[in-house]
């Protein structure tokens, strides 16, 4: 097994000399063709089984043909929601909400560490050893986070989030069981009123792609500035509209732009809505005084485990940039945000709304939530509580519920 991996290597190395000669000319197919010649002329590599031979020209076409390697399958899968290697040996992908590994390895550590630089240096970003990890995206908007093998212990690590090129909406939640039609057409009504709006969730429960699906009901009209730390959202139909993303400092640590420089010039910028991808740390402070100073409509996601523990998180990370009175910090964000959506991925993988609650206010110092609608096993997403107390913004719009 051994003397066949070397001569793969040696035919590898003679093919990709023989396409770099005639890159300029060549179709994908003719590619292929000498590939598929060459394997068949070497002696060991004809002897390979058919099924074995076939995989390994397929490996060795999207290694040099493909700006994702070996990956290229996956990311073209539209079943694929998520790739994650780790270390050139490991390579796992979801698919239908469940995982599985599948039998296919970078040739070395080196090519790996190679696809992660070129995906870095797509998006003007860089990791080596002083920058070990970074956030980036492909082209199609898929989110890309790796780590450097400095500090992963098993190799450098590679997770693909890959995001549907057709971007969902709502009656494809609303088909897919994620979402009731009424609580659908309740979320829509108060987005276009000017509620505030926070999507929460836990990992992989769908924040991003509900935070989209909102954002298609603000009006086309609206100026919007949309502000993320990786582009990932896919707004269409706002004509006026600002997007605005995140930069890490180059290697002399300089050139850093936060989602707190970002958040803070929005403001100037004559805004309706700001829309902030996911607060992560002490941008919440921004965020919150944002939503509390005439940006009615905004939107936001985070990462949470419960509609009460996102709040909670949204404290911790208030007080990461203002060492203010709790009392202080709650009563912001009680008057800033109207209404969270909690979001969670069942045991069978799929994903649902499993939460909607108003924000009723600042009671006895404590935020006291209205619980609007909860997920019930074997009923979906049920109507519950008194109904919206806070509808001033839907009369103002002349909305009736």
């Amino acid at each position: 097994m051994g003397n066949l991996q070397v001569d793969a290597q040696q035919v590898i190395k003679e093919i990709r000399n023989t396409l770099t000669f005639r890159e300029e000319e060549l179709t994908d197919e003719a590619a292929l063709a000498i590939i598929e010649d060459t394997i068949l002329r070497d002696k060991k590599m004809a002897m390979l089984p058919y099924q074995e031979s076939q995989k390994l020209i397929r490996r060795i076409f999207y290694s040099l043909r493909r700006d994702l390697d070996i990956l290229q399958p996956y990311i073209e899968d539209e079943r694929v929601s998520e790739i994650m290697v780790n270390g050139k040996d490991d390579i796992f992908i979801e698919i239908g909400g469940r995982l599985e590994r599948v039998d296919l390895q970078f040739d070395t550590v080196e090519t790996l560490e190679e696809l992660i630089r070129r995906l870095a240096a797509g998006v003007h970003r860089e990791i080596n050893e002083l920058n070990p990890i970074v956030d980036a995206r492909l082209p199609d908007g898929s989110r890309v986070n790796a780590v450097y093998k400095n500090i992963a212990l098993n190799g450098p690590i590679l997770t693909i989030r890959k995001f549907p090129q057709q971007a969902i909406e709502m009656p494809d939640l609303i088909r897919m069981g994620s979402i009731t039609h009424e609580a659908a057409d309740f979320l829509e009504n108060l987005v276009r009123a000017g509620y505030n709006c926070f999507v929460s969730g836990g990992t992989s429960s769908g924040k991003t792609t509900f935070l989209n699906v909102l954002s298609n009901f603000i009006p086309p009209s609206e100026r919007v500035i949309l502000i993320e730390d990786s582009a990932e959202l896919q707004i269409r139909h706002i004509e006026n509209l600002v997007r605005l993303e995140c930069k890490q400092a180059n290697a002399q640590k300089k050139g850093q732009i936060t989602m707190e420089d970002l958040i803070k010039t929005s403001l100037r910028m004559r805004p309706d809505r700001i829309i902030v991808g996911e607060v992560r740390g002490k941008e919440v402070m921004d965020m919150i005084q944002a939503m509390n100073t005439g940006h009615n409509g905004s939107l936001s996601s985070g990462h949470g485990n419960s509609i009460s523990g996102m709040l909670r998180r949204l404290e911790s990370m208030f007080l990461q940039a203002a060492d203010f009175p709790v009392d202080a910090i709650r009563s912001q964000i009680a008057e800033g945000i109207d209404v969270i959506i909690h979001l969670g991925r069942l045991s069978d993988g799929s994903r649902k709304v499993l939460e909607i609650a108003e924000i009723e206010g600042l009671i006895q110092g404590e935020i006291k939530t209205n619980l609007l609608f909860r997920y019930k096993p074997n009923h979906g997403l049920m109507p519950c509580g008194k109904g919206l107390i806070h509808r001033e913004k839907l009369e103002l719009r002349g909305i009736f519920q």
